[in-house]
């Protein structure tokens, strides 16, 4: 082979390779499915998602337990695939607007920190929990703690009011 032979394949196989990447390009939209497709965030999640809003104060219990299992549940979070359900419980009394959560969770909180805010990380890391709690207009900044039941429930607390 002659090296004029050679030069005149590899502008060949470039001139391929360059209109291959021109044909594909515009197909990739079609290819690609948004998050504002019909039934994208439902087959993300998988799971029904709930949302209830509660005083602070009247839940206190069980969030403070959540916040004290955070550890467990950030594990949880990182291995969990499927949900039977998940609520949001929306403490709308906690938010900073209100005052902030009742002194005993805000305790919980700060000492805590470190671990919510790994577990938010980790939320956003989960396709089907961010999802769920993005679709109900929740920051993860306002998420509180996660609780998790052995019937593949989880139960989301968050420092926020409910989107209209």
């Amino acid at each position: 082979m002659t090296y004029a032979s050679c030069h005149d394949f590899r502008s060949l196989n470039l001139a391929l390779v360059t209109l291959f990447i021109a044909l594909a390009i515009p197909c990739a939209d079609v290819i690609a499915q948004g998050l504002d497709a019909p039934n994208v965030i439902e087959k993300i999640i998988g799971t029904d998602v709930g949302e209830d809003e509660v005083a602070a104060v009247q839940d206190e219990k069980q969030i403070i337990a959540a916040i004290e299992n955070t550890v467990e549940n950030v594990n949880t979070v990182r291995m969990v695939t499927s949900l039977n359900s998940i609520k949001i419980i929306f403490l709308s009394d906690a938010t900073a607007s209100e005052g902030g959560p009742p002194p005993k969770v805000a305790a919980k909180i700060e000492a805590f920190s470190d671990e919510i805010a790994k577990l938010r990380q980790e939320l956003e890391g989960s396709a089907m929990l961010y999802h769920a709690i993005n679709s109900h207009g929740v920051l993860i900044r306002d998420v509180l703690a996660i609780d998790f039941d052995d019937q593949e429930r989880a139960t989301i607390y968050v420092a926020a009011k409910p989107s209209l």
